[in-house]
């Protein structure tokens, strides 16, 4: 069973947090997230997933999370689709399970699970079609009532949404090792710097990964690194803040949770949309680890091997007595060397069948060559099935196919990116727009060295775009550890459905199937499976489905390629981008000068955009527009009219050339 450690991590433990999950309390620390405290607790089955309800718990420690969706808060305040990974826990923090008919435990539209081989991939296209009476009254409400995952709270929004813009010279997207070294160097040199991250803990994989950087811990790098960057008036720091879009001319989306708002308590923004002005960007977006098809393993407590470490070194989180290692490259075995220090029995499953890694016995077991089939276990796994069929107890196990650089910022612009065939994943492409350029992970760069020494001279790049003074490249003693990998996409030998894109229920059978029917382009294979159309947009899963797809058609993966990557980068709420303009701010109504007055005088008013604008005064016994109208006409021909003409627009000249440049352009003389 997983359980709290007793020492370790980077939560405090000094101040303790009850919070509710499906009413039930519990009790975590500041620096969890939800997804950290529950598995704490041993809560692996979280929820249930969108097609055909099958029990689902936490499989990654980010934003990539397929599987453990929450409702959050109560009432009004509810909120859907809430990632459990991206949600930092605070005092009193209500959540619940969603997508489910009853209770979690006993979903009645679990019944789904059963019917799959009716609803398999494209089933929508081909069923409903008769009777043709049966589509308005039976089909279309069955299917209405079953879809979606969450529910809106059916109040309006009760919480407050900001808006604000930012300019700099250089915008560092990530707060891993290459993005703060990015920032650090170009802070130094004077920059006015924006370094965002969506975690609420800057440092990225050094929070989560046992790494020296110059003979101190990566945490005590990171510490240091950002006392150094707070002490810089030019640098601006915002953890918690996703940037999401890349639009025209160097500027970004970004959108900042606020953790100083509180829910029913006061009225303080929960969020800011910014809108960043930069001359130039670096991406530090890092990478995401991608899973391996075999049978069942989309049950609660498989983790992804990099979000298992987290959240045993940075959550202090131990995954049970028992762990199995599923992995085709070394990043796996990081997993397995911390479980294995930690006094965890660890049985490693390594596809590479020259791998022998476990000469000084540091592993339970290690199987070189070996392939998961199945798993046994429904709402917890307890034992792992080999191709050969040797059955192995385990409390949980970590899975690692490699890992994706996130390059969807560097592609919102239509660029495309590279296939890498050493690294087994896209990268990001050549001739990035606006002053762009990517450092660490993000590039495909993953040993801790390298990763520094890009930021290094990405930001040195961008600094002498913009005339300022580059730094030379200081002496970094890091962490160089091997990152070998060899492709392994899902195992032909499973005996039971192995799944892709665990959020949609795609599984490699519902891809081959898509083959066959004729859907092989990839936009047609995302549309007709569903695949990477989820709230994760397939972070997980959509390099592993091409992989098959082109194993089907014999082509590469780099000659399949991707589908169109497309802002937002992760999902953002609809009042974020109301910001204030709701209620009755959503469409002011302006009022003239005259306003008042003409109340009093007991004019009609008319809608001329936001403004109200007065069309006549009508007098005592004037039945009839035309009689006021005709009146007023008569008054102003014979005498004087007045009218206010506020509703115009108008444009402030200011400078001292201002009457001269009116003079140039308007018909009347200034001078």
């Amino acid at each position: 069973m997983f359980s709290r450690l007793p020492e370790g991590g980077l939560i405090e433990r000094e101040h303790s947090f009850s919070f509710f999950f499906n009413n039930k309390k519990r009790t975590g620390y500041k620096g969890d997230t939800l997804a950290s405290a529950l598995l704490a607790s041993n809560q692996l089955f979280i929820a249930r997933s969108f097609k055909y309800h099958r029990p689902r718990g936490v499989f990654s420690a980010g934003s990539e999370e397929p599987n453990a969706l929450v409702q959050l808060g109560r009432a009004s305040f509810s909120e859907p689709n809430t990632k459990a990974t991206n949600i930092e826990l605070y005092d009193n923090l209500n959540a619940k399970s969603q997508n489910y008919k009853l209770s979690l435990q006993f979903d009645l539209l679990g019944i789904n699970d059963k019917l799959s081989p009716f609803l398999s991939a494209g089933f929508y296209y081909k069923t409903f079609m008769w009777p043709k009476l049966f589509w308005e009254k039976l089909y279309e409400p069955i299917i209405r009532n079953s879809a979606g995952l969450g529910k809106l709270s059916g109040y309006p929004d009760p919480d407050n949404y900001d808006k604000g813009f930012l300019h700099c010279d250089i915008l560092v997207v990530g707060g891993g090792p290459s993005g703060l070294f990015s920032a650090l160097v170009a802070g130094r040199a004077g920059a006015r710097v924006i370094l965002a991250d969506e975690d609420f803990r800057l440092g990225g994989r050094l929070n989560s990964d046992r790494e020296e950087i110059n003979n101190q811990s990566g945490q005590e790098w990171v510490a240091q690194t950002i006392a150094e960057l707070n002490s810089l008036d030019n640098v601006r720091l915002l953890p918690r803040t996703v940037v999401f879009g890349n639009y025209d001319h160097g500027i970004f989306g970004a959108l900042e949770q606020r953790p100083d708002a509180l829910p029913g308590i006061n009225k303080k923004p929960k969020t800011v949309l910014w809108r960043i002005y930069s001359k130039r960007s670096i991406i530090c977006t890092g990478a995401t680890e991608r899973s391996i098809g075999f049978g069942n393993n989309d049950r609660p407590g498989i983790l992804l091997a990099g979000a298992m470490r987290t959240y045993l070194n940075r959550f202090a989180v131990k995954p049970g007595d028992q762990v199995a290692l599923f992995t085709n490259n070394d990043s796996g075995l990081k997993t397995a060397n911390d479980l294995a220090d930690r006094d965890i029995a660890v049985t490693v499953i390594d596809t590479r069948p020259n791998q022998g890694q476990n000469t000084d016995n540091k592993y339970h077991d290690y199987i070189a060559g070996g392939r998961i089939a199945d798993v046994r276990g429904k709402k917890a796994i307890n034992s792992i099935i080999l191709a050969d069929g040797k059955n192995i107890k385990v409390d949980s196990l970590a899975v690692s196919g490699g890992w994706n650089p996130n390059v969807h910022l560097t592609c919102h612009k239509r660029t495309k990116p590279v296939w890498n065939e050493k690294i087994q994943a896209f990268v990001p492409g050549e001739n990035l727009t606006d002053g762009m350029r990517v450092a660490g992970s993000a590039m495909g760069v993953f040993d801790l060295s390298t990763t520094l020494l890009s930021g290094i001279v990405t930001a040195n790049l961008a600094l002498e775009d913009l005339g300022f003074r580059t730094s030379q490249n200081p002496d970094i003693e890091a962490s160089v550890e091997p990152t070998d990998i060899t492709p392994f996409w899902y195992v032909k030998e499973a005996r039971s459905r192995s799944w892709i894109d665990l959020q949609n229920d795609v599984t490699t059978k519902d891809i081959s199937q898509a083959h066959d029917e004729g859907f092989q382009d990839v936009e047609h294979l995302k549309r007709y499976t569903t695949l990477g159309m989820a709230t994760d947009q397939g972070r997980t899963s959509n390099v592993s489905a091409l992989a098959i797809m082109s194993e089907r058609t014999g082509k590469s993966i780099s000659e399949t390629g991707t589908t169109i990557f497309r802002p937002p980068y992760n999902p953002i709420p609809i009042g974020a981008f109301a910001g204030r303009s709701r209620g009755k701010h959503f469409r002011p109504t302006r009022f003239t000068p005259s306003h008042r007055w003409a109340e009093k005088k007991g004019a009609v008013f008319v809608e001329t955009g936001n403004w109200l604008r007065a069309q006549w005064y009508p007098l005592e016994g004037e039945t009839h527009w035309r009689q006021s109208v005709d009146r007023e006409v008569l008054a102003t021909r014979n005498s004087v009219g007045v009218c206010d003409v506020s509703t115009l627009g108008k444009i402030d000249c200011q400078g001292a050339d201002a009457a001269e440049f009116l003079n140039r352009v308007y018909a009347n003389p200034f001078l």
